[in-house]
């Protein structure tokens, strides 16, 4: 069931990268506590709450801790045999895995937890109007995540190999990049390491 306040939209999808090695954290990332819930559940109810027909979570291939704590959340989780070779390879399982009328999908990474539903709204609302193959967030000056792409990218997507993300095709024809911008810079930060997650705990507790 679409989850559209416009019937007549087409159907939008959200993919949350989560099958990251967390190898500079020690520790499995995804599982972290944040708001007292794990992190990537925290994640995946952002992305619920947000405006899209379907949400499909990557995760490492048989990570039962992490489709435990996706319990009961209306998401898809696809298992990714191959993510040690890189981030690529859950992009893609994540484009494969999306239903053949997505139209679109917003492409979410698994430690950014600053990104609200109203950032993935406002995306899809800018694609809603001028349809712009690639929706990007700018926050206070400094492009991020998560970014939208349009159906007729995901081949390029595809193409992506190795452990990069969808920077590429980003820089590749800026002129068909629509930017969203933001003044605030919170969804920048990323949870990599011990020190990165300590400073966003003190973040997110002086917004509370």
């Amino acid at each position: 069931m679409s989850k559209s306040a416009d019937p007549d939209r087409p159907a939008i999808a959200g993919i949350i990268l989560a099958a990251g090695t967390s190898s500079r954290m020690g520790r499995p990332k995804q599982l972290l506590d944040w708001g007292e819930r794990p992190l990537v559940r925290a994640i995946a109810e952002t992305a619920c709450t947000a405006r899209l027909d379907e949400v499909i979570i990557v995760t490492r291939s048989a990570d039962r801790a992490v489709t435990a704590a996706l319990a009961d959340l209306p998401v898809r989780i696809v298992p990714n045999p191959l993510a040690a070779a890189g981030q690529s390879t859950s992009l893609h399982a994540g484009i494969a895995a999306l239903s053949p009328s997505i139209a679109a999908a917003v492409i979410l990474l698994g430690d950014q937890p600053f990104v609200t539903a109203a950032i993935i709204e406002a995306l899809v609302n800018a694609w809603c109007d001028d349809r712009a193959p690639i929706i990007a967030p700018v926050f206070a000056g400094t492009r991020g995540n998560p970014v939208l792409f349009d159906r007729s990218v995901f081949a390029e997507l595809l193409a992506i190999e190795g452990d990069q993300g969808a920077r590429g095709v980003i820089a590749r024809n800026p002129a068909r990049v629509h930017c969203v911008h933001f003044d605030d810079d919170r969804p920048l930060l990323d949870i990599d390491t011990p020190e990165a997650y300590a400073y966003a705990r003190l973040v997110l507790e002086s917004t509370r």
